[in-house]
């Protein structure tokens, strides 16, 4: 990519305009309980979100005949819509300069360990379905003259499987999949939260019936609490993740995904201890992930304290400038912060170096008008003094430019255009920075179709827990698109959603009413503007990159606590636009007890340090080294290899949270196929297990 692309073809993939929503349909139906008079909705399916994932699992079904209704809070107002990188990435299999094999890509995928390798075996082979089909309804993935789509290397990817449209390769997949689902007249009711799954049955046999959300509009004297009822036989959560649990982090505002929501429908969740940070800007103003060519363009990168003076900190980590400006480009492919990239004056050790600047007070900043400072000593930064990988790749891509701005713009424009359409221009001034909360790769957990450990209850995208420790970047848009397919093929296997459910659903809607009631107490002395400020401050102070076994389970009895103090008291909020949020932030601070309880669990039966979080131990084995300072408070335990082979899971009980463990699933992945032995299983709908237990495969 040169500085000679023309401005209207920067501006296509930087501005990507999102469709009109067509009107609501009416509802007509309604169901009164005491003063409430609830507007009910007759559906087959309902899919919660309108990210990638969830356009995705509602085009699919409605392409096979199924009844299906899309409720969101905020359309095109999530993660998959408004966030990115410089160069966005989509994880596929590669079918360009070489043919991929799928066993070795699944192999990739699950490389971290704490994955399923089923899981990670249908990740690999849906993926070429997947991109051809968003192909098909118009993503401009970029080719070569033969057709060959364009690659590129990627975090934990050995192959280069990695693509891209640019900084908005989610967000032009939402724009193509919410133009199919307007095309095939899909209901789509927006500024719609989801509050209460609505289910019916004990152990095994509960399910399903609906869904209740909040919807402002709706709000009258007779439904005072804007109340409205998805009656429905098949539920997908696709609400994306928790992005709202941290303080410091680079979700858009107002993701709260749907772990609160699941643990209380009774859903099993996995892999909570599991997350991504990265250096990005956070959301106080534009929130973007500054991984690919923001870093491998080596600005200068510094700290301001509150006098205002500057400080080269990186120099006292790196031995020389050399492998200081080296490991800055390397962010570029090794973004998420990685415990084990601390050693060795590895790549992380730059994460863990702003990420005790922030401790300091300091401001964290990358300027691209200078190159990087010479570390104290040494010699002063040269594109001829670079470590061999950096510099052959600089060289490939023609990045030979003096400055980093000029290397940036040769390399990646889109980069500089995309900060520009939110008023700030990298090219003229400093860009601010810190190391942010960015993924959460633990979920709801789910079997092959996506089904929940309730019945009729399906999970995908950010909301699912499919990923393990660690996933190769883009890998995330990857599974939302295959498990997206795949949910909506189990449903229409199952029938359940060829028409408009009509079971009653009076006795789970009185119950959810009584509970949202216990919650939302006008006089309440605890607001819920305090519970967000006191969970955001807990997960980022105490659960983020750097955890230790005393701070994560005190973290882990005050959030007990809030929780408590919350069913206790409920809370409180000002006017009734703030409805939905507040019994949001009543999830969000269970979610928030549910993911430190599985963090407390796996560190106090002797987790190690793996994925995105270091567990600092004084009797750990493990120490960063630095040029100039002492990171003994850093030493940490290294990750152990049995933890890898399972899972933690975590439920919401009577008695409060419990957390177990189970195996990965296993898979022989060097089974073959046989046409005519396996053809019937697939004519007769065996493949899909519909007779087993919703929750027999978790």
């Amino acid at each position: 990519m040169t500085n000679r692309i023309p401005q209207d073809i920067l501006d296509a993939l930087t501005d990507v305009e999102m469709p009109r929503l067509p009107p609501a349909p009416q509802i007509a139906e309604t169901l009164g309980l005491g003063e409430h008079t609830i507007p009910i909705r007759n559906c087959g399916c309902v899919v919660v979100g309108s990210g990638a994932a969830g356009l995705r699992a509602a085009v699919e079904l409605a392409r096979r005949d199924g009844d299906v209704t899309i409720i969101s809070q905020s359309a095109w107002g999530g993660t998959s819509a408004c966030s990115g990188s410089d160069k966005q990435t989509l994880h596929t299999a590669n079918t360009s300069d070489q043919g991929d094999n799928f066993t070795a890509m699944a192999r990739a995928i699950r490389a971290g360990g704490a994955m399923d390798e089923d899981t990670a075996y249908i990740e690999a082979t849906g993926s070429p379905r997947a991109m051809a089909s968003l192909q098909f309804l118009g993503l401009p993935l970029p080719q070569d003259a033969l057709g060959g789509t364009l690659r590129y290397k990627t975090d934990h990817d050995e192959v280069g499987r990695a693509t891209s449209c640019g900084p908005r390769t989610s967000r032009l997949m939402v724009q193509v999949l919410a133009r199919e689902a307007i095309r095939l007249g899909i209901a789509f009711f927006n500024q719609t939260t989801a509050v209460r799954v609505l289910t019916q049955g004990d152990g095994p046999a509960r399910h399903v019936v609906g869904i209740l959300a909040v919807q402002p509009r709706s709000r009258t004297p007779d439904n005072p609490l804007g109340l409205v009822a998805f009656r429905c036989a098949a539920l997908v959560l696709a609400a994306g993740g928790p992005g709202e649990l941290y303080r410091d982090s680079v979700f858009p505002n107002g993701c709260f995904g749907s772990l609160g929501l699941a643990l209380e429908a009774g859903l099993d969740l996995v892999n909570l201890t599991e997350s991504q940070f990265g250096i990005g800007t956070r959301r106080e103003g534009f929130p973007w992930n500054l991984s690919g060519t923001y870093v491998q363009s080596m600005p200068h990168i510094y700290s301001v304290d509150d006098t205002g003076e500057e400080h080269h900190f990186l120099g006292d980590y790196f031995r020389t400038t050399q492998e200081m400006a080296s490991n800055i480009f390397r962010k570029g492919y090794q973004w998420p912060f990685h415990a084990s990239r601390m050693l060795d004056f590895k790549s992380s050790l730059v994460d863990l170096a702003i990420f005790r600047e922030g401790q300091k007070g300091r401001r964290v900043f990358m300027d691209f008008n200078r190159n990087p400072l010479p570390v104290p000593g040494d010699q002063p930064f040269s594109l001829t003094r670079l470590d061999k990988d950096v510099s052959t790749y600089l060289g490939t891509a023609g990045a030979v430019q003096d400055q980093p701005i000029d290397r940036l713009r040769h390399m990646n424009p889109l980069a500089i255009e995309l900060y520009r359409r939110y008023k700030v221009d990298i090219a003229a001034d400093p860009l601010e920075f810190a190391v942010n909360n960015q993924h959460m790769n633990g979920g709801i957990a789910v079997d092959i179709w996506g089904r929940s450990s309730v019945g009729g209850i399906y999970a995908i995208g950010e909301a699912a827990g499919t990923h393990g420790a660690t996933r190769p970047g883009g890998a995330a848009l990857n599974a939302g698109q295959v498990f997206g397919t795949r949910t909506a093929e189990h449903i229409a296997a199952t029938g359940c959603a060829a028409h408009p459910a009509t079971h009653n659903i009076t006795d789970a809607v009185t119950d959810a009413l009584d509970r949202i009631a216990a919650i939302l107490k006008p006089d309440s002395p605890l607001p819920y503007r305090r519970v967000r400020d006191d969970v955001q401050a807990r997960m980022s102070d105490h659960a983020g990159i750097i955890c230790t076994p005393d701070q994560v389970s005190t973290a882990l009895k005050a959030a007990a606590a809030l929780c408590a103090d919350i069913r206790q008291n409920g809370l409180a909020y000002d006017r009734p636009a703030e409805i939905a949020r507040a019994l949001q932030w009543q999830q969000m601070a269970l979610a928030s007890q549910a993911v430190l309880a599985a963090l407390d669990h796996y560190i106090r039966k002797g987790g190690g340090s793996r994925g995105a979080r270091a567990i600092c131990d004084a009797h750990g084995d493990a120490l960063p080294d630095t040029r100039a300072v002492s990171l003994e408070e850093f030493r940490f335990r290294s990750e152990r290899a049995v933890d890898g082979e399972q899972q933690i899971l975590v439920r919401l009980t009577k008695e409060g949270i419990g957390v177990s463990t189970r195996p990965n699933r296993v898979f022989d992945d060097t089974a073959k196929a046989f046409f005519e032995r396996d053809w019937p299983a697939w004519l007769t709908k065996a493949i899909y297990d519909l007779s087993a237990a919703p929750n027999a495969k978790h």
